[in-house]
């Protein structure tokens, strides 16, 4: 799940640069892999349309604005995420310290296992990123990178899926 990483919002955000790459980075390797995205925008009217890089790479996928803060608070958003048959949620995006926090919490309340991809999240202010990673630590949530979930779900080394992660990488 692609959270929230819209153009008003985008500049404000703490090494936004960084977290730009590092989502690149992720959705590349996941579209390899063929997992499936959902999309999501806060508030269209007031923070804008997903970032332009970003965008081109998740165009297809589902998107939906909302606004509620939690994902699993939007009809929609959950009824997507109900009729997969996946259980793990990447959550990747921001803010992490709102929009992030709660969607996991909410997630794993509902019996699925969120995953954030901690160098794919960011806020405003670094240490109420650092709050929202130690509050989800302590909730349970898992925590990972991006490098770390691709090869991952590469599993195995020698295959086109892991060549082509192994590329993205380096």
């Amino acid at each position: 799940m692609v959270v929230d990483v819209q153009e008003r919002l985008f500049p404000h955000i703490h090494n936004h640069a960084v977290l730009e790459e590092n989502m690149a980075l992720l959705v590349k390797g996941l579209k390899i892999l063929d997992i499936p995205f959902v999309v999501t925008e806060q508030y269209k009217k007031g923070l804008g349309n997903t970032i332009p890089s970003l965008e081109s790479l998740v165009k297809e996928d589902p998107h939906f604005e909302k606004l509620a803060f939690s994902c699993c608070d939007d009809p929609a958003i959950m009824e997507k995420i109900e009729t997969s048959t996946k259980r793990f949620v990447l959550l990747a995006g921001i803010e992490a310290h709102i929009c992030l926090v709660q969607t996991a919490i909410d997630l794993k309340e509902r019996g699925y296992r969120p995953v954030i991809v901690e160098d794919c999240v960011a806020s405003r202010n670094p240490e109420n990123k650092r709050i929202a990673i130690t509050r989800l630590q302590q909730e349970g949530v898992m925590i990972s990178s991006a490098e770390s979930l691709l090869f991952e779900l590469c599993r195995v080394a020698g295959t086109d899926s892991f060549k082509a992660i192994s590329k993205l990488v380096k």
